[in-house]
Formats: C-alpha cells, structure tokens, sequence
C-alpha cells in the first residue's frame, strides 16, 4: 500500500496502512546517526600495518627531502659557467649514490657522478653522460650547461616542518613511502571497529546449502560482509535468525558487545517484521526509523551501549544503498577519518538515457560511469541484484525529476 504525505519538510508524516508514521530525509538522517557516533580511541601501529587507516593527528616532516642537494642524472657534477660546447674539463674523481666523499671541485674540472649521488661542494650543475664525450681523464662538452641543471636542491619536495599528514586522512601506499622517507616507523591512526552481522528470514538459505520451495539464498549477509571488510572493519560474528522475536532478541544481545550491529531484513511495518520489538527487549534505544530514499525507505538506526546498530531493509538493492549512504560514512567517522573522506566521489557526467522519477522520494538510480558518461543499468527495482551487480555509480533523481538524454548530471562513486 502507497503512503501518502500530510506534511512536508525534513520530517514528513505519512499514512501507511492506516497508521501515522515518521519519515525523515536523507540529511537529516545522517545528522542524527552523526551525533551518536564517536570516534574510536587512537592507537599506535608499525607503518606497515597503516595501510587504509586513518591518522589521529597531523604529521610533520622533521627532515627536508631531499635532504641534500643530489644529482639527478647518471653524469658529471661540474662549474656552469667553465661550461662551453667542445670545451674540455679534468675528471678528478667519482662520487656514487651512497657516502658523501666530500669532494672538492674547482672551475675546468668535473666529477663523475651518479644519481642520487652528493653534489661535490663548489659544483652547480650536473651534465648528462650521454652529452659528453669521455677521453682518459677528460670529457669533452656537447651542449650548453646552465647552473641547477639535473641538480636535486635539499627540501626542494619537502621542506622541515611541513605538514605531510592530515589527522583523518586515509593512509595510501604513496602515504606510506612519504611517512617512511622520513624515517617514521609507526604511526598513531583511528581505532578499530569490530561488526556484527544479522539477517532474519525464514526464507533465507546460507550459499551452497539446498533450497526449498519458497526459499532464497542470503545475498545481503555477503554483501553487508564484503563491504564492511573493504572498509577495514573486523566482522566478528554473523548470525541467520528466522522469524522469531526470541532468536532475534538472542543474536541482538550477542552482538551488542560489537562498535557496529547490521541487521537485515524485518525493519518494515508487516506482521513478522520483529527487529524493532526485538531491539527495544534487549534494552536498545532506537534513534530514527524510516527515511525518505529510494530504494531503503524502512531503515532503523539506534544504539545500545557503544554499539551503533544499523537496520536495513531486506531487498539487496535497498540494502546496498543504505549501506552506501548511512553506514559507510558512520564507519568511517568511527575509524577517525575527516568530514571530507565521509562523503561519497562526486563526478560530472553526460546522461547516456533518459530517466525519470514518478514517485515521491529522492531515487538513487544505479549504472555505469564510463568515460565520461553515466548509463542506468538494469531494470531499478530494489530486488535487482543484476544491474548492482554491473553498476559503479549512483544518480540522484529528485520526486517528479525528468531528465533527458544528454544532459550534465551529477553521480557518485564508491570505489
């Protein structure tokens, strides 16, 4: 049955099934599930093992890079201006990558030089091998040399003191090698989060189990799974329920013991939609339910404890873009990242097809981003696995929104 809208704004009242109930919209939503959720306490851990976290402050450089001036080229650290094209100078030594030898160098001469090696004192410049002719201890110059040619200058990257970590900021492998050129062998960064997983049905059957009559297999624990682990959440347990508020109730308070509680399925408004009760039984307090998107219009959030507990609806798709919208950023803000990271990519793209939207909430169509254009893909029910399957990107469509084929829209990304 269609719920039909007595007030508009943030919080909309609807009629559904002969009773009033709440909506809130997506921003809304959000802010609410934001002023619950609080970062995890700091730790510290070997550099290796920051890779996806997040810093728990600002970092410095506390040398400069390079920290001395080196050559950039396989050649011969010379004087620029004792320089001329056919002009000769005396090698008088050789400086690799490595121990500086403190070598002296004066005009008309040169010393071999490797890259990375020290510059010689006294030299400027430093001329490429392949433009010089080397005979005995004598080069003879092919090109004009000016002064800093090939010469890497001290804290030309990086300067002493420059910040080179944000607090909140993911560590990436380029991070990483940053942090580790200066010498960094551990790091404070986010806090663990741990999960646990719910799904409730007495139609679902676990992957590579028979099926019955009537019966489906569990998409959403896999999904709710892979996402949180890509994520860097640590699931600790995952529990299937059928339809009973004391099997529910039992797996709630197992894992209230968890940062993070997923339940799926049973947070609509049907008769064996026990989730809600079951929460309020095992002391949950219950913070919002039902928000205007399409597809996921029956999602819970509420807490007990520490534990955040998320619950989404049954259909995959509407599972997938809860998990987009709602969870994803509340994990993240759990594992200390900045207000920024909490946000999905937005991208501009011209729309391959028409799309439209007849109903009254906001629809995240999804479809494929692909050189420069954003194609919906499959048919957009809240059921239709496929379509996700293919897409990587989202379109926002507003209530009674047409846009045609070709227009400049906005779409957002996860990956």
């Amino acid at each position: 049955m269609r719920g039909r809208i007595l007030r508009a704004g943030l919080i909309r009242v609807i009629q559904w099934a002969g009773r009033k109930i709440l909506v809130i919209d997506q921003a809304e939503a959000l802010a609410r599930i934001f002023a619950r959720v609080r970062a995890q306490p700091a730790r510290t851990v070997p550099l290796e093992q920051s890779l996806g976290c997040f810093a728990a402050r600002d970092v410095s450089a506390g040398m400069p890079l390079p920290p001395f001036d080196n050559s950039a080229m396989d050649g011969y650290a010379v004087v620029a201006r004792s320089c001329m094209v056919g002009g000769r100078l005396r090698v008088t030594g050789e400086q690799p990558a490595g121990a500086d030898r403190s070598l002296d160098l004066r005009d008309g001469e040169a010393i071999r030089i490797f890259t990375g090696g020290p510059m010689p004192r006294g030299s400027d410049a430093v001329i490429m091998q392949e433009d010089v002719d080397r005979r005995a201890d004598e080069i003879i110059v092919r090109s004009e040399v000016a002064v800093g040619d090939f010469v890497r200058r001290r804290g030309g990257d990086v300067a002493a003191g420059q910040k080179i970590l944000s607090a909140g900021e993911r560590i990436r492998p380029e991070t990483i090698a940053l942090l580790a050129s200066q010498g960094i062998g551990s790091l404070e960064v986010g806090g663990k989060v741990t999960a646990a997983i719910i799904a409730t049905g007495d139609e679902l059957v676990a992957p590579g189990a028979r099926l019955r009559p009537g019966q489906i297999y569990d998409a959403n624990t896999a999904l709710i799974r892979g996402m949180l682990e890509s994520l860097g959440v640590r699931v600790r347990s995952v529990a299937h329920c059928p339809d009973r508020a004391d099997a529910i109730e039992a797996a709630v308070r197992a894992g209230i013991a968890c940062d993070i509680m997923i339940i799926s399925g049973g947070v609509s408004v049907g008769a064996r939609d026990l989730v809600k009760p079951a929460l309020l039984a095992a002391g949950a307090q219950l913070d919002l339910w039902r928000v205007a998107v399409k597809p996921g219009k029956p999602f819970l959030f509420g807490h007990a404890n520490r534990c955040s507990i998320f619950g989404l609806p049954g259909n995959p798709v509407s599972a997938f873009v809860t998990l987009l919208l709602f969870v994803r950023p509340a994990v993240l803000k759990l594992m200390g990242a900045s207000d920024d990271a909490l946000e999905l990519a937005r991208w501009t793209a011209l729309l391959a097809s028409r799309v439209h939207n007849d109903g009254e909430r906001p629809h995240y169509m999804r479809g494929a981003l692909k050189e420069g254009k954003f194609l919906p893909l499959g048919r957009q029910e809240s059921h239709a696995l496929f379509g996700l399957s293919r897409s990587n990107a989202l379109l926002l469509v507003q209530p009674g929104q047409q846009i045609p084929a070709g227009e400049t829209v906005t779409v957002f990304t996860w990956n």
